[in-house]
């Protein structure tokens, strides 16, 4: 417990060691602008200080200054202070200078002692003690007395009269005795008249009949006059000013403002903040013994422009650094910060007009293009050929081009505000819904199909291309259609089929020639076989049926040939599941006998053999495609004129979402130089051909029914790869 107690007596000790006090001991009373502007400027500079407390004690000696008062105040310091420890003394003027250093042993032992505003100071005149004299520093006051008499004959070169007033105060005896020298040396320049014991009344009546044009007073001190009355620094300089015809010198600061012309002035501010500077580097640390005394005091020539003016004295040409007070100011100069503001607003408006003048000329650069774009961008997208329209997220029209509405027979005008039902069927409308959805939920892109029957009673095949579009805010504003109609492509490429499958209708009459050879010989044997019986009487009628029999047999596989003739020509109008065993087998009825023939081995290899495959597209188209490649391979074999057996091998696999069909021969490679090329139209190497087969080929499988095509030379063997859905996804 008790060592808990002692770090807490430590603690506290600790904290009240880190604040600092100090005690400001003034001469005179709160509210004497001398001592004001002094407490001020070291208030001033220890606002920041958080750990320093200052304490301001006034003796009021300009009023009272009896040696009772004194003893008394000592009594009462005593009392009041016994129980503080301060770290720094400042003292104001010779009368608490002089009481702290007489009982300095008493109450402010071994304490830092810094002092102002002290006048005739000499440090040789202080007790001995030599703890004292290493405790004491300070600002002197001094006043230049012989320059202000410089300067008054300076700037009044006239003058034959000068007129002293002092007080009889302990600081008037002072400069009295100061006063003496200089007087005697500029008695044989001027005539000099010293008052210090008269009335307020017989004074104001003295300095009222003076010639203004040969005297000027110089007032030192005027705190009392002879009768004991009393004045304030302002009451004493404004009752001489309102007497006097003549300027009026001073030689503290703060007598101007109230009727002084000015002089060397000793300043109350500058002896404030010489002091506090000096009070900071002690509470910072530094030795008050390493500060030297200030003995020049900080004098400065201060002038008031009312009474310089009132009297036409020439500063300028006297003095060189000096400071005005009271000075008219221009408009700009009294207020500068104002006319700064002003000016400041005034340009950033200024910038700001024309800021947004440029901006608006630009804008209006801007909306000119704009405007000039927009109707370029009208003109443009109404000579597009394809239908374009675009709508609000609501599905409502907001516009089209002209082919759009030409495509369904209505004005633009009467477009806007329809939705897809009033144009499209049902089932599109409803589809074109379902997609309009997704983009907006993704802000993606969409392409789509769809046949559309126009007003005009024409069937359209057309692209849809779809796309979102945004607020500049970042929302969605809706979507915009761009419609592609394939109508004539489509029936171009149906054209280009049609026109490659007459092409292979020389290989199909010369395969039903092959097909029918057998039949019709068979024929003609049972009709010469029946013809004999019937001559020779034998004929049974057993016969006439196997004859009848045989014959039907023969002549249903000759019209089936035909019938499959007749399908190939025929066009696919729509996309199914067809098999792919089944239509091998139809293409085999027609080329097998012709494939046997021409000496060519065929192999059919199915990864799955009991199951049926099945791909989903145009099921004529597709066997057109297998009869142009492996009548392709056929001829080329035809064309080697040569007894080798040669192999045609298709291999058919299949995976979970494609159909993976092979057709393989070694009639010999393709160059491959060209092989790039074999599927464009009218590319081809036969003298006679016409470039459609593959092309066509390629139109059907990737085009039409979304699979793909290719050609590529493995070792001896050219292999076409078709891979193909085998269902709708």
């Amino acid at each position: 417990m008790k060592k808990l107690l002692l770090i807490i007596f430590i603690f506290i000790n600790f904290l009240y060691a880190q604040s600092k006090e100090v005690l400001f001991l003034n001469s005179y009373h709160k509210g004497y602008k001398w001592s004001d502007d002094i407490i001020n400027e070291v208030e001033k500079k220890f606002k920041d200080l958080e750990d320093v407390e200052l304490t301001v004690l006034y003796m009021d000696t300009k009023r009272v200054g009896s040696s009772s008062y004194i003893d008394k105040l000592y009594a009462l310091y005593k009392e009041q202070l016994a129980n503080r420890k301060f770290d720094l003394i400042i003292a104001s003027d010779n009368n608490a200078f002089d009481f702290a250093v007489k009982y300095y042993k008493e109450l402010f032992k071994d304490t830092p002692l810094l002092f102002c505003g002290i006048n005739n100071f000499k440090k040789n005149e202080l007790p001995k003690d030599k703890n004292l004299l290493d405790n004491i520093s300070g600002v002197v006051e001094q006043v230049d007395l012989e320059k202000n008499f410089k300067l008054i004959l300076n700037l009044q070169p006239n003058i034959k009269n000068l007129i002293i007033i002092n007080d009889q105060s302990k600081t008037g005896l002072a400069m009295k005795k100061d006063l003496a020298p200089i007087m005697e040396k500029y008695s044989k320049k001027v005539n000099i008249e010293y008052i210090d014991n008269m009335d307020i009344e017989h004074l104001k009546t003295k300095i009222t009949n003076l010639n203004v044009n040969d005297t000027a007073i110089l007032l030192v001190l005027l705190f009392k006059d002879s009768t004991g009355k009393f004045f304030t620094y302002k009451q004493s300089v404004m009752q001489i000013r309102k007497a006097s015809k003549v300027p009026i010198y001073g030689l503290w600061d703060f007598y101007l403002d109230y009727g002084v012309v000015g002089g060397l002035m000793t300043s109350a501010v500058a002896q404030g903040e010489a002091v506090s500077n000096m009070a900071l580097r002690i509470l910072n640390g530094t030795k008050i013994k390493n500060i030297p005394i200030l003995e020049k005091s900080p004098n400065r020539y201060l002038f008031d422009y009312d009474e310089t003016n009132r009297f036409d004295l020439d500063i300028k040409g006297v003095v060189k650094n000096y400071e005005i007070i009271n000075e008219p100011h221009s408009f700009i100069k009294k207020y500068t910060k104002l006319v700064v503001i002003t000016i400041t607003i005034i340009g950033v408006l200024l910038i700001m007009v024309f800021s947004m003048r440029a901006n608006i000329q630009r804008r209006k650069v801007v909306e000119k293009a704009l405007q000039n774009r927009i109707k370029f961008d009208k003109v443009l997208v109404d000579t597009l050929p394809n239908p374009i329209y675009y709508k609000n997220k609501e599905g409502k029209f907001l516009g089209c081009n002209k082919a759009f509405s030409e495509l369904v027979n209505m004005s633009k005008n009467e477009v806007i505000g329809k939705t897809a039902k009033d144009f499209f069927p049902p089932e599109i409308a409803f589809k074109n819904a379902r997609i309009d959805e997704e983009i907006m939920a993704t802000l993606g892109t969409n392409t789509s199909e769809m046949t559309l029957h126009t007003p005009s009673n024409h069937m359209k095949h057309i692209i849809i291309n779809k796309a979102v579009y945004l607020n500049n805010d970042g929302s969605i504003g809706g979507i915009v259609c761009v419609m592609d109609d394939i109508t004539d492509r489509i029936q171009q490429k149906q054209f280009i089929i049609q026109q490659a499958k007459l092409a292979e209708m020389g290989d199909m009459v010369a395969a039903i020639a092959h097909q029918w050879n057998e039949p019709l010989v068979e024929l003609s044997a049972q009709v010469q076989d029946i013809q004999t019986s019937f001559l020779l009487n034998e004929l049974k009628d057993t016969q006439v049926e196997e004859f009848v029999n045989d014959s039907m047999i023969q002549l249903k596989y000759m019209s089936k040939t035909l019938t499959d003739f007749r399908n190939f020509l025929k066009p696919s109008t729509t996309k199914t599941l067809f098999s792919i065993r089944e239509s091998f087998q139809e293409i085999f009825e027609i080329l097998g006998k012709q494939i046997y023939y021409s000496n060519i081995k065929l192999k059919l290899n199915y990864d799955h053999e009991e199951s049926e495959l099945l791909i989903y597209g145009y099921e004529n188209e597709f066997k057109q495609v297998l009869l142009n490649l492996i009548n392709n391979a056929k001829n080329k074999i035809i064309e080697k004129n040569s007894e080798k057996k040669y192999n045609l091998i298709i291999n058919i696999s299949s995976c979970e979402n494609f159909t993976t069909i092979e057709i393989m021969d070694d009639g010999g490679n393709i160059d491959e130089k060209i092989i790039d090329k074999i599927f464009e139209p009218y590319f081809t190497t036969k003298s006679d051909g016409t470039g459609f087969g593959l092309y066509m080929a390629k139109v059907i499988i990737e085009d039409k029914m979304g699979g793909l095509i290719t050609a590529q030379n493995k070792g001896k063997y050219v292999v076409f790869t078709l891979k193909l859905h085998h269902n709708k996804g």
